[in-house]
C-alpha cells in the first residue's frame, strides 16, 4: 500500500485527525503516550518495558508513567514475565483495541473529507 501526499496534505490529515480525537470522548493521548501504543498493538509482542524505553531513546521510569496513565485508562495491561520476573510485559486490552480502531477510522474519515 502507498500514499502520496505533500507534507502540508499530511500535516492538515494529522491535525484534522487529532482534532477529531480531541473532540471525541475517549481518552486524550500524549505524543508518547500514542506512539507507545499504537507500537503495542502494531508490532507483535512480546513488549517490555525495556524495550519500549530502547526503542523510544528514553528511561524506564518514562515509560512506567507513561504505561500508569494508559493502565488507568484500560489501554494496555501489565503483567511480569513468567520466564523473567525482572521483565514487564505489556499486554493489549480490548479498550485499547477499540480505542485505536476509533483512531484509524478517523483518520480514514478525515483523510476522505479533505481529500487525499
Amino acid at each position: 500500500m502507498s500514499v502520496h501526499l505533500r507534507a502540508s496534505e499530511a500535516l492538515y490529515l494529522w491535525r484534522s485527525a487529532m482534532l477529531a480525537m480531541v473532540r471525541n470522548d475517549g481518552p486524550d493521548l500524549t505524543q508518547r503516550q500514542l506512539t507507545i501504543l499504537l507500537h503495542v498493538y502494531l508490532e507483535p509482542p512480546p513488549h517490555t518495558v525495556r524495550g519500549l524505553a530502547a526503542l523510544l531513546g528514553v528511561t524506564k521510569p518514562v515509560i512506567t508513567r507513561a504505561l500508569d496513565t494508559m493502565g488507568a485508562m484500560g489501554l494496555v495491561h501489565r503483567t511480569r514475565d513468567k520466564a523473567d520476573r525482572r521483565n514487564v510485559v505489556i499486554q493489549r486490552t480490548v479498550e485499547g483495541s477499540e480505542y485505536l480502531e476509533r483512531l484509524g477510522r478517523i483518520i480514514v474519515r478525515e483523510g476522505e473529507e479533505l481529500g487525499v
